[in-house]
């Protein structure tokens, strides 16, 4: 049997229904038909067109909310985002060679190691991480996670990731190993280097199609990419069909636009913007707008605070992702992390575990609470739960670039071995040193002085 998940309509009219409750709709005009159908029809080829033709009816309860003419809280438009925004004008910095290559030398490879500690976890809920890490003498988290010393009813409890643990468990660490959370980083290279600065949401498309296999996608990026086969255009390609559409696909996909544009965070989520709109909508768009933001803060500031502050400047603060983000930061006031968290999870976690929201609230938290120390940055983005690789890949990252390599030091850069795969056509086994080169030459050179600068 061939298992392709995240496309059947009946399960994608689930989330759905969990989707419009969260934009303020009600689904249950909707749900009650589904409810009648699932209880009446035997036929699974019949169930599925009409879950197919359900979807399509929320679709007119979400555009109906909307047919009213009143400005939106949470626009998708980006004229419309920054006019609601207090969005933060660039620098106006200049940087030389080395200080760039420093901090995005300190990107990339935050980014690697930060994953790489999460994918152990990813999917194990926050108690089942503790229980592994505290059992086994890991708690907190100091260096990448191993099973040796996990009891063994810890593990029949709450078993690794079931893939991930081949390669991503200290005794198993080869290289940074094939991980969407940096496919999609190369995937942007590709299309900086390609396409230039003034991309657009077709030149990311067109990427797609060429070089990422469909099913090294998920959620919202998966029915977008079946949406792109189908021949719609973005933003349709996020539009139709896609209960993911908030989810946290895109805020992975933000930092290399907050790489190439040091200190612009307005211009960094622009970048972000005309990429995440291939697969997202609202706060999916908002979370890779303000992680390319704070990205491209780091270079000009070292108070994680600032960073988080140029996040929310390019976001509609109306929004709840913007509420989500402030609330965070506050109880990231408390000295106890774990407390702050559990904050969060009472907060929050009525969200799916992949959603933007409940993800961007652990990397403001962990950010904040780190006080500038990556390796407790990492540590606290894993322990918090929910995306572990996605989080630790983010906060990694952003810590990455505000410390620059030094920061990170060779416990966590060590074993990636300057080493990356991937599952995108020609970048299978990069160096880490090239990737980072590759990067700077994308840089414009109104940001770059000193040697090397065009």
């Amino acid at each position: 049997m061939i298992r392709i998940t995240w496309l059947k309509p009946e399960e994608r009219l689930e989330f759905e229904f969990q989707q419009l409750l969260e934009e303020g709709v009600d689904p249950n005009p909707v749900r009650s038909q589904w409810d009648r159908l699932r209880r009446g029809v035997d036929d699974p080829a019949r169930l599925r067109t009409q879950a197919e033709r359900l979807l399509d009816e929320c679709r007119a309860l979400l555009e109906a909310q909307g047919a009213g003419g009143r400005p939106q809280p949470e626009p998708s438009d980006l004229t419309d985002i920054f006019a609601a925004a207090a969005v933060h004008a660039s620098s106006g910095r200049t940087f030389s060679d080395e200080f760039l290559t420093d901090r995005i030398g300190g990107g990339w490879i935050g980014r690697a190691a930060g994953c790489l500690l999460g994918k152990p976890m990813e999917s194990v809920p926050r108690d089942g991480i503790r229980a592994i890490l505290q059992s086994s003498g890991q708690w907190p988290l100091s260096d990448y996670i191993t099973a040796d010393g996990v009891p063994e009813k810890v593990r029949e409890t709450h078993p690794f990731n079931r893939t991930a643990r081949l390669h991503s468990l200290r005794e198993t660490i080869a290289c940074m190993p094939e991980d969407d959370d940096i496919n999609y980083t190369l995937l942007a290279l590709y299309i900086r280097e390609t396409a230039g600065g003034d991309f657009t949401t077709d030149d990311v498309a067109t990427a797609w199609l060429r070089l990422l296999p469909a099913l090294r996608t998920y959620t919202a990026e998966r029915v977008a990419y079946q949406n792109l086969l189908a021949l719609l255009t973005p933003p349709e390609t996020a539009l139709f069909r896609n209960p993911y559409r908030e989810w946290i696909g895109a805020q992975i996909r933000a930092d290399l636009w907050g790489w190439v544009e040091p200190g612009n965070p307005r211009r960094a989520a622009e970048l972000a913007w005309q990429d995440a709109r291939l697969s997202h909508v609202k706060n999916g768009i908002y979370g890779e707008m303000a992680i390319a933001a704070m990205i491209a803060a780091a270079f000009v500031t070292e108070d994680p605070q600032d960073v988080v502050a140029a996040g929310l400047s390019v976001i509609s603060p109306a929004s709840r992702l913007a509420e989500a983000i402030r609330f965070s930061r506050d109880v990231a006031a408390m000295d106890d992390y774990e407390q702050a968290v559990d904050r969060l999870y009472e907060r929050y976690g009525h969200y799916h575990w992949v959603h933007t929201i409940p993800n961007a609230t652990i990397v403001v938290l962990a950010l904040l609470c780190a006080r500038g120390d990556y390796e407790k940055a990492i540590g606290y983005a894993v322990m918090g739960g929910w995306d572990t690789d996605c989080n630790g890949a983010t906060v990694g990252s952003i810590m990455g670039t505000m410390l620059g390599r030094r920061g990170i030091g060779e416990k966590w850069s060590g074993p990636l071995r300057d080493r990356v795969r991937s599952s995108l056509a020609g970048f299978d086994n990069s160096s880490i040193e090239d990737l980072i080169r590759r990067t700077l030459t994308c840089v414009p050179p109104r940001y770059r002085r000193g040697p090397g600068a065009s």
